[in-house]
């Protein structure tokens, strides 16, 4: 199995819930309280690790109990966290989530992962052009990401580039990019205007489109195919996603064709909506056989 390597956020979810969402100045009784990990970098080198990649966190925390948390979660499953940094006087990325009346709030402080700057890839250079595929997504700064694009693309280094949460991405960066994992609404507006499949055509095997329930499609360089989702049972589907972009280098990196690759997401994708949680969520290589 091949190495991912992640340059990416580390959060700690917390998760409140209650019948009644609060208005501005009041005061409301909870059903329960989760701390979860999760950021979408930690999320996707767990997703990747379970699989059976060889998976390595580049990123960091505060010296904190988040922290110490969020690193604890990454090292149960596998991943390497030999390149998280502990940064001082910043608290580690939190997300605090409210559950209530069918829908969810949610604040997010990106605390420590602002600090996942080019210095600290400079740092880590090696490893990061160590990787089969080095998976990004944009919760740490976009002159990282960008800088990252630019030191993979002159050592032949493949990049996956998950656009969320989603901007507007220079010519450049889509073209530095091996593959991009948008869903309907981030296409937009990485592309900046309407997509359309013509829009599509233009990054064969590139634009790997996400579309829910629905499947996924991708432009192979003579058709635009659609490769359908699994059925299943919902049951959360927070982390689908993480999951979905985690699985798919998985197996590119241990050699999965691209058609073969997304279909194995896909199913690992439907498997993490079964089970409460993103990271709890996510299947093993065994899980997913079975």
């Amino acid at each position: 199995m091949g190495k991912v390597v992640v340059v990416g956020s580390i959060n700690v979810d917390m998760v409140f819930t209650s019948d009644i969402r609060p208005k501005a100045g009041e005061t409301v009784l909870g059903n329960t309280f989760s701390l979860i990990p999760g950021g979408k970098g930690a999320n996707q080198a767990v997703a990747a690790a379970k699989l059976g990649a060889e998976s390595v966190m580049v990123g960091c925390v505060g010296l904190d109990s988040n922290g110490d948390f969020a690193v604890d979660s990454l090292k149960a499953v596998n991943v390497n966290t030999e390149c998280v940094d502990v940064v001082h006087n910043v608290p580690t990325g939190v997300a605090n989530i409210i559950v209530a009346e069918n829908d969810n709030s949610i604040i997010v402080i990106p605390g420590a992962n602002y600090k996942v700057d080019i210095d600290l890839v400079r740092r880590y250079k090696e490893v990061v052009l160590s990787a089969d595929i080095v998976l990004l997504q944009l919760e740490i700064p976009l002159e990282t990401v960008e800088y990252i694009l630019d030191l993979c693309s002159e050592n032949n280094v493949k990049v996956l580039l998950n656009p969320a949460p989603a901007v507007e991405l220079s010519k450049s960066m889509i073209e530095k990019a091996s593959y991009i994992t948008p869903n309907e609404h981030e296409l937009k507006i990485i592309l900046g205007k309407d997509s359309t499949e013509e829009e599509m055509k233009k990054y064969p095997n590139k634009l790997i489109v996400t579309l829910g329930s629905k499947g996924v499609k991708y432009f192979d360089g003579t058709d635009i195919k659609l490769i359908p989702s699994y059925k299943a049972e919902v049951v959360d589907t927070t982390g689908a996603g993480d999951t979905f972009c985690g699985a798919l280098a998985a197996a590119l990196v241990r050699g999965d064709g691209l058609e073969d690759a997304i279909r194995f997401a896909n199913r690992a994708a439907a498997y993490s909506v079964t089970k409460l949680g993103a990271q709890s969520g996510m299947p093993t290589l065994d899980q997913l056989e079975k």
